[in-house]
């Protein structure tokens, strides 16, 4: 869940490796650091260089304490590599920050993912002679890759700069690398510098992303497209097992197996001003304004009116295989698994096909009978989720269609599921998320009329769900202004240390999501339940310092969410209301309202949603919170 960055060309390579990392920063803000170095072309005299040591800065904590102890040198440096660190092994302390360095400090290495056999590694090293500086796996690869290219050396392979093809002229390096990464269990996307042959870098990756940009001026890499916005405008998307040569002039990359390997350049249609905060303090609250545009990109060119139905161009499935489906399954982790409830609930209403909503952390290790006709959704919002492409993979291996909804393009999930459905909600930069939770709402409720449509569900009741998406992001802009309500609730409740959220139906998912948000941006212990479920139990914990907050717009239950919300007055326990406009009872009963659009049921968790974005924004920003990099978390969980 760590950031990589990496650039080889005319440029200074620190202009480009410290925005690289602010950019990267939602993926792990423990540690920072960077290691640059001359190549032939920071001489424009005489086109050589001296070999100068590698440069190397690293810090705990932001990226700004980083900015503050670079130095000259690195200004002057045109190859260089970067890391922002999310913790694994090792304490966030300056010796375990990336980038590591080999024993000779000839090799420095930056590295996203977990070794799993490290320990078994370390001892082999330790063996040979090899004293470690940090406590990290990651440093285990730098040593191995320099013991490999020892031992190149040692049989006489040398670096040749005559011949024209890469692999062949770094052969000692390449294979070196190549040994080393065979030995390593886990994931990784790597990559790697030589003091000695500073006009190369090498990149690899296994289960953890990794995008090269092509510019004018050099090559760069990134853990993420969107960090390379305004830098280039073509990026290769790298795949697993596979080695990527850099350098200022040429991209080769290899398969161990396939050889060198044909890469298909794609266009980066990500803008700098999707990626920057622009007038905004926090991403979060960017994110959480720029819903109504996102769930426009979301619904573009995928509502029919003539069918009444949805479009989707990536499936791979046709209509009749389709109708074959008996189950589905949806699997997902954290926002996302709760935007699964809410498909689940709509799949099930539109289309009258059974789902089950897992857990890809559960579903991964767990042998569930799954009968043939069943299909597998991942829903992913970064499309690299650890857990969430192991259950995809296991579900591929026994033979289900595995399809993806995902807001990356190009990432691990996106290319290895048999098709699927793009959110197009744009980068989403914020750790809580915001505004991929209602475009994945959005998007399920497409497939869900899509999957009616083929069935059962009639043209006009298509046509009516069709209307009422199409209503939905005008209805969003207006439950945003509801912010200065929410600003106010926060004051009152921002010192609460415990909240109830409470909803039924289609509004119980939303009821774990606001808890969800609660929790991850300011820290206060809070819980999500089907309201009518409290009094099960979790009605003891009701106190005069404990808010409920009751999602209650109207609808069939609603009468029933009332009895449970009296049960709660009752005993003393301050209540928080969501409800819809026109709704005079509630007033008289609730402590707090806040009033949003009248929507249908099955729209109702998108609108109901954001006022709990908004409610833990504010209530975190009171307590001090960093909103955006909240403490312990990342924004891709890309190890297990």
């Amino acid at each position: 869940m760590c950031g990589i960055v990496g650039y080889i060309g005319t440029q200074p390579a620190i202009d480009f490796l410290l925005q690289g990392l602010q950019r990267l920063e939602y993926r792990g803000y423990d540690s920072a650091g960077v290691a640059t170095t001359k190549n032939k072309m920071d001489d424009s005299a005489t086109g050589e260089h001296e070999k100068e040591p590698i440069a190397l800065c690293k810090t705990v904590g932001r990226i700004d304490n980083l900015q503050k102890i670079v130095t000259d040198a690195h200004a002057l440096h045109g190859i260089g590599i970067g890391h922002t660190r999310w913790a694994t092994h090792g304490t966030p302390v300056a010796e375990n920050a990336h980038p590591h360095l080999s024993q000779d400090q000839k090799l420095a290495l930056v590295h996203n993912g977990v070794v799993e056999n490290y320990q078994v590694l370390k001892k082999f090293l330790q063996s040979k002679g090899v004293h470690f500086q940090s406590d990290t796996d990651s440093e285990v690869i730098v040593q191995l890759i320099a013991y490999y290219v020892k031992a190149e050396e040692a049989k006489g392979f040398k670096v040749d700069s005559q011949e024209p093809s890469l692999k062949k002229k770094y052969a000692p390096l390449v294979t070196a690398v190549q040994l080393a990464v065979a030995r390593l269990q886990g994931t990784y996307g790597l990559v790697v510098m030589f003091q000695e042959y500073p006009d190369l870098l090498i990149a690899v990756r296994q289960g953890s992303p990794l995008v090269i940009g092509i510019g004018n001026n050099g090559h760069y890499v990134a853990s993420d497209g969107a960090t390379l916005a305004g830098y280039t405008k073509q990026i290769v998307y790298m795949a697993d097992h596979q080695l990527a040569l850099l350098t200022k002039e040429e991209l080769q990359i290899h398969h161990p197996h396939d050889g060198e390997v044909k890469h298909l350049i794609e266009p980066l249609e990500i803008e700098t001003r999707e990626v920057d905060l622009g007038n905004f303090e926090h991403y979060m609250l960017k994110e959480i304004h720029e819903q109504p545009q996102a769930v426009r990109n979301t619904l573009r060119g995928r509502l029919n009116d003539e069918n009444a139905t949805a479009v989707f161009g990536g499936l791979n499935l046709s209509p009749r295989e389709l109708r074959n489906i008996h189950r589905i399954v949806l699997t997902a982790c954290g926002t996302s698994w709760h935007a699964a409830l809410v498909g689940e609930y709509l799949i099930e209403e539109f289309a009258r096909i059974p789902v089950e909503v897992e857990y890809a952390s559960e579903l991964r290790y767990r042998n569930p009978p799954v009968e043939p006709g069943t299909l597998l959704f991942a829903i992913t919002q970064s499309g690299e989720t650890a857990d969430t492409l192991a259950a995809l993979r296991e579900m591929k291996r026994k033979g289900h269609p595995s399809l993806a909804i995902c807001n990356v393009v190009g990432s691990t999930i996106a290319q290895e599921s048999d098709g699927g459905i793009y959110l197009h909600a744009g980068p989403e930069v914020g750790v809580a998320s915001t505004k991929a939770f209602t475009s994945q709402c959005v998007t399920l409720a497409c497939l869900a009329l899509y999957l009616g449509r083929i069935r059962h569900l009639n043209y006009e009741a298509g046509g009516r769900i069709i209307q009422q998406l199409r209503q939905l992001p005008a209805q969003i802009e207006q439950v945003l202004q509801t912010n200065g309500k929410v600003q106010e609730l926060a004051e009152k409740y921002h010192k609460a240390d415990n909240f109830l959220y409470l909803g039924r139906q289609y509004n119980f998912p939303a009821a774990l999501e606001g808890a969800l948000k609660l929790k991850e941006i300011s820290y206060i212990h809070a819980e999500g339940y089907p309201a009518a479920e409290m009094k099960h139990g979790p009605i003891a914990l009701v106190d005069a310092h404990t808010p409920s907050i009751f999602i209650m717009p109207q609808g069939f239950v609603y009468e029933k969410v009332m009895s449970n919300l009296e049960e709660i007055k009752a005993r003393g326990g301050p209540v928080i209301a969501i409800a819809e406009e026109g709704d005079d009872r509630i007033g008289k009963i609730a402590d707090d309202v806040i009033y949003t659009p009248q929507v249908e049921e099955f729209l109702q968790p998108v609108i109901s949603s954001i006022p709990l974005q908004l409610l833990a924004y504010h209530i975190a920003l009171l307590r001090g919170c960093d909103v955006d990099r909240p403490r312990n978390l990342a924004k891709s969980v890309t190890v297990e």
